[in-house]
């Protein structure tokens, strides 16, 4: 958990290409610029796809910190160990929809709606056999 308030995700580091860290031979600098990175150079992906990709932990990281300067620092540890538990646990994962409601109401997701909670796939997927399950487990 880190404790800055950002409320939009961070740019990406930059990185220098070989046009910007060239001394006056043409050669890249190793003593001012460190080692030169030949895959960050490659990547021609844009700052706007990582910080997309970011923007659920920075939004989640935010409000653990509001709730640590709020409440204190057991608040964040303790919703941080429920979601822990919640999200190891499955108790009919071959029969049941792949959704974990009480990992959704953690992480406050239980109020949006998005196409995998409307588009579930289970008419392709197994038959629901509650009592199979039950057998096989022991019950």
């Amino acid at each position: 958990m880190d404790l800055s308030l950002r409320i939009v995700p961070a740019n990406p580091t930059k990185s220098a290409s070989i046009h910007d860290t060239a001394n006056s031979l043409g050669v890249h600098d190793t003593l001012r610029h460190g080692p030169r990175s030949l895959a960050a150079e490659v990547r021609a992906e844009g700052g706007l796809k990582s910080r997309l990709e970011d923007w659920e932990a920075t939004q989640d990281n935010a409000k653990l910190t509001f709730k640590r300067n709020i409440y204190g620092m057991h608040a964040p540890m303790r919703l941080l160990m429920e979601r822990k538990i919640v999200s190891q646990t499955h108790p009919f994962a071959a029969a049941m929809a792949s959704s974990n409601l009480h990992l959704d109401i953690l992480m406050g997701r239980d109020e949006t709606i998005e196409p995998a909670d409307v588009f579930l796939g289970m008419e392709t997927g197994p038959a629901l056999d509650i009592h199979n399950e039950l057998r096989k487990k022991g019950m």
